[in-house]
């Protein structure tokens, strides 16, 4: 049983996961060696969903249950009795028996739950090259990084983390920081390994909304297919918290230009601003076409090749404060 970090807006609390036969137990061990760094990604693609499992919510009075979906997805909704206080909040979800005389529960699984702080913004940040160094426009080379490396010798961009850091205080303070939401293409069989490199890096503890998983046969597809899946889980966020500004952060080696423009044409009151790394030289003239939309739209665009350049967008347009960014 797999439970991800999972949120509260408007009261409500959603929690969302998967049931697998098989999957690859946590890794212990990192060593920057080519086979054991590359067993343990393809463990990772190994995992058997189950569908037409149900699970149900642990220790609430309310029934909450679910039919895990073909590949063993689900999705949990209910309204605690009583509202949570800020923060980050344990739940846990029980695989059951169809029989609903059963108490015992097969297994069961627990995850987090964030209670978003009265704050004026939030962060949807994309993963691959837009923070993670990836290579995702060349597929070979992807691969070549997933398989060698592993989530303790991969890198974050420079100054990135500092970036995310300043953003998360925007507005607020530590004590209250600003939520922010993973959204990418890559496959919930990778949520472990991304969720080690972003604690091992300092980047701001959030919520992350992958794409659908993947088997072993398909591991050389990892993150190269249904992008515009990204603009409805995006489109989620935008309405589970309608009352809240949103920043934007991606890259331009695949879709992100293309749906952070219709997602500005769509919901203009509530996008900030939009940044997109400068990546991938190919698609630069694309990309700048997009990045004039946003700008027409009156939503500030900064379109960077150094995170440096991003954090003194910031600072000039009042994202963050200029006292805290250094020289």
């Amino acid at each position: 049983m797999k439970v991800y970090r999972g949120y509260v807006h408007q009261g409500n609390i959603v929690v969302f996961g998967h049931v697998l036969r098989r999957s690859a137990l946590p890794r212990k061990k990192y060593r920057q060696n080519f086979w054991s760094n590359s067993f343990a990604l393809l463990r990772l693609f190994m995992a058997r969903p189950v569908a037409g499992m149900t699970v149900k919510v642990a220790g609430i009075e309310e029934d909450v249950r679910y039919i895990t979906e073909k590949d063993g997805f689900f999705r949990l909704e209910w309204k605690p009795q009583k509202p949570l206080s800020p923060g980050w909040h344990s739940v846990k979800v029980e695989l059951i028996t169809a029989n609903l005389g059963e108490n015992d529960p097969i297994t069961t699984g627990e995850g987090k739950v964030f209670q978003a702080h009265s704050t004026q913004y939030g962060f949807i940040s994309d993963i691959d090259d837009t923070f993670l160094i990836s290579h995702s426009a060349n597929l070979r080379k992807r691969l070549l990084v997933l398989l060698t490396e592993n989530a303790y010798s991969r890198d974050p961009f420079e100054d990135v983390v500092e970036h995310y850091q300043l953003l998360a205080r925007s507005g607020t303070d530590e004590k209250a920081p600003n939520p922010f939401f993973f959204v990418s293409s890559s496959e919930w069989n990778l949520y472990d390994y991304i969720l080690t490199f972003c604690e091992r890096n300092g980047i701001p503890d959030g919520v992350f909304l992958l794409n659908q998983i993947k088997q072993l046969r398909e591991v050389w597809k990892t993150g190269q297919n249904k992008h515009m899946t990204k603009f409805t889980r995006i489109v989620r966020i935008l309405d589970a918290f309608p009352e809240m500004r949103f920043v934007l952060l991606g890259d331009d080696t695949q879709e992100d230009p293309n749906i952070y423009a219709s997602l500005v044409q769509h919901f203009p009151r509530q996008i900030r601003c939009v940044y997109l790394r400068r990546v991938h030289q190919k698609n630069e003239g694309r990309t700048q076409g997009f990045v004039d939309q946003i700008i027409a739209a009156g939503v500030p665009c900064c379109y960077f090749r150094h995170s440096s350049e991003a954090i003194r967008h910031s600072a000039k347009i009042g994202l963050v404060e200029k006292a805290d960014v250094r020289e």
